[in-house]
């Protein structure tokens, strides 16, 4: 284990609230470098580094390096650019089996996209993650002035809006926590998402704003960000009971919060704590707080003689209602926050709470009925053969392959929809591992945050497992998926390769993406052209997939066989072939083709030597397409 791996856990958040957590004895010291190599390449601008700079990133050895780096490649985790490390988009199959298991991007995603085309205005979800929140969804405007957070982004909670809502409920060990974290890193510089903080702000500021968020049901950010950023958030509260605090997962409905954000309603001390951990401004006692009232309504509201100094506020009155009457109507635990943000050019702080707050509440009531009446998870079939295929791959690849850090990881992804929370002997049936091996790679991924116990021994996977890579690859659109592929056909027949979308009106097709075969004589296209479809292999393949196709017989045949032929017929020489690429709901969003001079060969020759591997192509983007839309929108452009 190298000297620099509990600092580079700690600056990773898997430290204990009392400083650096040691590493456990059982812990596998292989993935746990590997996982500090995905996290240094999440943070990397772009989600690359040279290998040098990975190993200055990492502290660890070039030699140890170059062993992760050859297994990741090997899982298609990340590729390899030369000497470059890019992260590539298969690794997003590990925060998919995070927030497939978590269930709320696929409930409320919907009603979060229609808040945003409702509103114009950029809608985002958010769950807790120790001290900060993470996006799991975002609806974003395309404007000069848009969001740049992406799904996965961490913010440190006391900078967000709905950072006071999940204050509300924590402990005086989350407290505790926080104000260390806030000690050590005053400039947030371990919030990459974020510009570093200029000026310090008094940490009983935020404690106010907790506070004042318990007893209003909703928060504010007033450009606490950037300069010209305001948010308005308000908490999505679960059905029912069942929510086990800290781990995130219900018995009763199958969903999960997701481990490590706090869900729960908040004990007296609690609220004392959340009152300020050292006395707010001469505020009364949070010990005489009353009781949380209705489950987890007020979220450890204190009495309305303290009330009024926690909020700050001079109404009395609604204080007392609100803590004693239950105005606030949550009927569980925050299991998510929904925020609407925009610009000061177009909302103000207060603006927000009288134009869009109403809005906002009908949109998260909505949402609360989505998941009261959500049926329970069918789980998909798990994984199978990983443990084979690891096996397989150390027999090949021999001592450049790390069978552990392969090991460990597949260990992630046996969690997923209706797979919420596992016990030991489940993860290893579903991975094929002995149960020793996945016990230890259990508590590997729990000191390093992203497993956390759940109930009747069973774990449950953190926010935190977002941030292996997903940040990044969140924003992959199709043509820098279909990029190195056309790169390495191009490469294995010698021919120009490229991929093409239909335009808007169908007319023309627009190439987004293409790699050079090498040779003098070469079909030569810039990204950006545009060719009229109906005379081209990539348009007709386009075409197939319309509704109207069956009424050309040219078309009608393109879609029987897959794939379309054009024999010199849009220039004197050049032939190309094309076949299609569908995403996960089977429709055809792009086509790849390979053209070439048409001397070359037959066209029967052109199909046999070509067309196999044409198809193999678009298999592989397609196969990268399916796990980076999951989740996210993937540009095609």
């Amino acid at each position: 284990m190298p000297a620099n791996t509990t600092n580079a856990a700690a600056r990773d958040g898997a430290a204990v609230p009392d400083g650096p957590a040691a590493v456990p004895d059982e812990a596998v010291a292989p993935l746990l470098r590997g996982i500090t190599v995905l996290r240094r390449l999440t943070e990397a601008e772009g989600g690359a580094l040279s290998l040098s700079a990975l190993e200055r990133a990492t502290g660890l050895a070039r030699s140890t390096v170059d062993r992760l780096v050859a297994t990741l490649v090997r899982m298609d985790y990340v590729r390899l650019d030369g000497r470059d490390v890019h992260l590539a988009p298969r690794l997003m199959e590990l925060g998919n089996a995070y927030l497939a298991a978590l269930r709320l991007p696929a409930l409320l995603a919907g009603r979060a996209d229609a808040l945003a085309d409702e509103l114009d205005e950029s809608v985002s979800l958010a769950v807790g993650d120790r001290d900060g929140i993470r996006f799991i969804h975002q609806a974003t405007r395309r404007r000069a002035m848009s969001l740049s957070f992406r799904i996965g982004d961490l913010l440190p909670a006391e900078r967000t809006a709905p950072g006071p809502l999940f204050a509300a409920g924590w402990t005086p060990a989350d407290w505790h926590r926080w104000h260390e974290r806030r000690t050590a890193d005053p400039r947030d510089d371990r919030f990459p998402a974020l510009p570093p903080r200029e000026h310090a702000s008094a940490d009983a500021e935020f404690e106010r704003r907790a506070a004042r968020a318990a007893l209003d049901g909703w928060a504010l950010d007033d450009q606490l960000i950037e300069p010209g950023l305001v948010a308005i958030s308000v908490p999505v509260r679960a059905p029912g009971t069942g929510w086990a605090r800290g781990t995130g997962w219900a018995a009763d409905t199958g969903w999960a919060v997701g481990a490590g954000e706090v869900a729960g309603a908040g004990d007296v001390a609690g609220a004392r704590d959340m009152a300020g951990a050292g006395d707010v401004e001469g505020a009364a006692d949070v010990a005489g707080a009353r009781e949380v009232v209705g489950a987890g309504d007020v979220e450890g509201a204190a009495d309305v003689a303290g009330a009024r100094e926690m909020a700050g506020a001079g109404d009395v009155a609604r204080a007392r209602e609100a803590a004693g009457a239950g105005d606030m109507a949550g009927a569980g635990d925050v299991v998510c926050v929904a925020s609407v943000v925009s610009h000061t050019s177009r909302h103000t702080a207060p603006d927000l709470r009288s134009a869009l707050l109403p809005r906002l509440r009908a949109a998260v009531a909505a949402m609360e009925d989505d998941l009261r009446t959500a049926p329970p998870a069918h789980p998909g079939p798990p994984p199978a053969g990983l443990a084979v295929w690891t096996g397989a791959s150390k027999q090949e690849l021999g001592r450049e392959f790390v069978e552990s850090l392969a090991r460990g990881l597949t260990v992630l992804t046996a969690f997923g929809e209706g797979r919420a929370a596992l016990t030991l002997t489940e993860i290893a049936r579903a991975t094929g591992l002995t149960r020793a091996s996945a016990r230890r790679a259990l508590i590997t991924h729990e000191h390093a945050g992203l497993v956390a116990p759940a109930p009747d021994r069973t774990y449950a996977l953190t926010p935190r497992v977002l941030s292996l890579g997903f940040p990044p690859l969140s924003r992959t659109s199709l043509p820098e998926i279909a990029q190195p592929h056309l790169t390495a056909l191009a490469g294995r027949v010698h021919e120009s390769a490229a991929l093409a979308v239909l335009s808007d009106t169908g007319d023309e097709i627009q190439y987004t993406a293409r790699a050079a075969g090498g040779r003098v004589l070469s079909a030569r296209v810039t990204i950006g052209t545009r060719l009229p479809a109906h005379a081209t292999a990539l348009g007709r393949v386009l075409l197939a997939d319309r509704p109207d196709a069956t009424a050309s017989p040219v078309l009608h045949r393109v879609r029987e066989e897959g794939h379309a032929l054009v024999d010199e017929e849009l220039e004197a020489g050049l032939r190309a072939v094309a076949v299609p690429v569908r995403d996960r709901a089977g429709r055809v969003v792009a086509a790849v083709n390979i053209a070439m001079h048409a001397a070359r060969g037959t066209t029967e020759e052109c199909l046999t030597r070509v067309l196999p591997e044409l198809r193999h192509t678009a298999d592989l983007v397609e196969a990268e397409l399916r796990v980076a839309g999951r989740f996210c929108r993937v540009a095609v452009v």
